[in-house]
């Protein structure tokens, strides 16, 4: 497995692959890895002729008060999980590879990332819009790999991919989940013992939720209001602290519903203690 720690070896690498016909896929990651991040870089081997990961924790989709900071850095172990899924090489940049000195441009995110995670990280989108198209000009592979966890963040680089005719596949691949149903985040590890029963809140939500729909509720307000109430049911001491957003949109464009007719997805975001946690089920009629 090789090293990349420049885009000049990444560029070079990668188009010698595509030279000789090979499919290509990349797994674009912040590190810590979990389960998660392997499952995708598992099915990019499994699909492609080499997969490449990237390594990088972005600065400029963190806000100024958020954890840029005490994000975990784990790059033996992450290396090394990497390595026993076959991974033919991982970039692992410094932030001056990735913005030089004078970076002065970004990425306007497409209409779909106004709304949810838009509201509460209004910067957010931007950032992850701009480091991603970045990456796929830096490493020109034929598939780029996405966790369905990340529900908005997948439907805003498809969009951009779209929009901006950027020749490469998105391949999204679903959830991954610890066996009691709590989806797999680097920031778990944040959680206490307590805080750790208490994000399971999250899951039952997106349970109560698709119950409702198969009882026959078609509501989306009514719906919301059900995940809501099962995510601070017995107040903070069993529930979350905050909720920043439990809804019901169309899985598509991510706008408001009143009514469920065709796929929509339920999505959540809420704070446990002081780790944010998010999580997204898709839900047919």
């Amino acid at each position: 497995m090789q090293i990349l720690r420049t885009t000049e070896q990444a560029t070079e690498l990668v188009w010698r692959w595509r030279c000789r016909d090979a499919s290509v896929g990349l797994v674009p990651t912040m590190g810590a890895l979990h389960e998660g991040h392997l499952s995708l870089a598992r099915t990019s081997v499994g699909r492609c002729d080499h997969t490449v990961t990237t390594i990088f924790v972005n600065p400029t989709q963190f806000a100024p008060h958020e954890d840029l900071s005490r994000y975990p850095r784990t790059l033996d172990a992450d290396l090394e999980g990497l390595r026993r899924e076959g991974v033919s090489a991982v970039f692992v940049p410094e932030s001056d590879e990735i913005y030089p000195p004078g970076f002065s441009t970004s990425v306007q995110p497409p209409s779909v990332a106004q709304s949810l995670e838009g509201e509460f990280r209004p910067t957010h989108f931007q950032g992850v819009a701009t480091v991603v198209l970045k990456l796929f000009h830096i490493l020109p592979t034929t598939h780029a790999f996405f966790g369905q966890k990340d529900y908005q963040q997948l439907c805003v680089i498809r969009a951009m991919v779209r929009d901006l005719n950027v020749p490469i596949e998105i391949v999204a691949c679903p959830t991954v989940r610890e066996t009691d149903g709590l989806a797999m985040s680097s920031r778990n590890r944040y959680l206490n013992a307590e805080e750790r029963i208490r994000a399971l809140r999250l899951f039952a939500a997106l349970d109560a939720a698709e119950q409702a729909v198969r009882d026959g509720q078609r509501d989306a307000a009514e719906i919301e209001r059900i995940m809501q109430a099962t995510l601070s049911a017995d107040g903070p001491e069993q529930g979350v602290d905050s909720i920043d957003y439990a809804k019901l949109v169309d899985s598509q464009t991510l706008q408001p519903i009143p009514l469920i007719h065709d796929r929509a997805v339920a999505l959540i975001a809420a704070k446990v203690g002081s780790t944010r946690l998010i999580d997204n089920r898709l839900i047919d009629p």
